[in-house]
């Protein structure tokens, strides 16, 4: 039975207390419950902005070039059951007014038709490539992969039957708790295989970057310059706020869109 409005709805009042739960899974005994709870079998990849890529591989024109958001469009491709969400829940949960509330969440696969039909609806392959193009256009960040939160809050299973796409934004994602997850959980939100993201000697110490932008908190001035952390999962955000142009964004493996759906798609089947 799909998860009642009035659930979801106390589900979003409790939004933003998921950093002091997560503060939790720091806990030894506490972690390990929570994680056998809500993350079991969690493998989500952050994919960057298409717009902020270099692409270490030589192409013969510019439209051949192979973009992260081939990953999405590959699993809609494939799909024989897409649902979008009406509503961003963790945008609406924070009263969000940099990013649209209404590009929620499309998911993949048959425990998809399970969702509460006041919450969404059933769409086309078309209407599915059309709505992670305009979340793209809207600068929001596309997550994709399995998520066992996604399956509890929804009501709907197997799990194994619903991949999940997000697309972010750095102000409300509810992956913001990543900096206070107890490291191992946050291992299985990674990024793309050969993503680099230097800084550059443009840099000049603003703190633009580090001013909320970075969904995992990998980012800090240092010397004054910019430094980016072993957290970073690679979403691109940097580069694009940085008034300087001194970030980076480079993906060094030829095979990076192969490897990642490799990753993904093991673990949910959405035909």
């Amino acid at each position: 039975m799909a998860s009642p409005i009035w659930l979801v709805n106390l589900l979003k009042k409790g939004f933003p207390q998921r950093f002091a739960v997560a503060r939790l899974t720091r806990y030894p005994m506490l972690g390990k419950m929570i994680d056998n709870l809500i993350f079991k079998g969690d493998r989500v990849i952050f994919l960057p902005k298409d717009r902020v890529v270099e692409v270490s591989r030589p192409v013969d024109a510019p439209g051949e070039m192979v973009l992260p958001s081939k990953v999405v469009e590959y699993f809609i491709e494939k799909a024989n059951y897409h649902w979008i969400m009406d509503r961003c829940i963790c945008r609406d949960a924070t009263g969000c007014r940099d990013y649209p509330v209404d590009l929620g969440c499309l998911f993949l696969g048959e425990a998809a038709m399970g969702i509460n039909t006041a919450l969404g609806r059933s769409v086309i392959r078309e209407e599915a490539l059309d709505h992670v193009h305009r979340c793209r256009e809207a600068g929001l960040v596309h997550m994709v992969g399995r998520t066992r939160l996604d399956s509890l809050w929804l009501n709907v299973g197997p799990g194994n039957r619903l991949l999940t796409i997000c697309s972010c934004c750095p102000c409300c994602c509810i992956w913001r708790m990543l900096p206070h997850l107890d490291a191992g959980i946050g291992s299985n939100v990674t990024k793309m295989t050969g993503v680099s993201v230097t800084v550059g000697e443009e840099c000049e110490g603003c703190g633009t970057c580090a001013q909320g932008t970075c969904f995992a908190g990998a980012i800090r001035l240092e010397g004054g310059r910019s430094v980016i952390g072993e957290a970073c999962r690679g979403c691109g955000q940097c580069v694009e706020v940085c008034p300087h142009g001194a970030i980076e964004l480079s993906i060094g493996h030829d095979l990076f869109v192969e490897d990642s759906i490799g990753r993904i798609a093991p673990l949910v089947n959405v035909e």
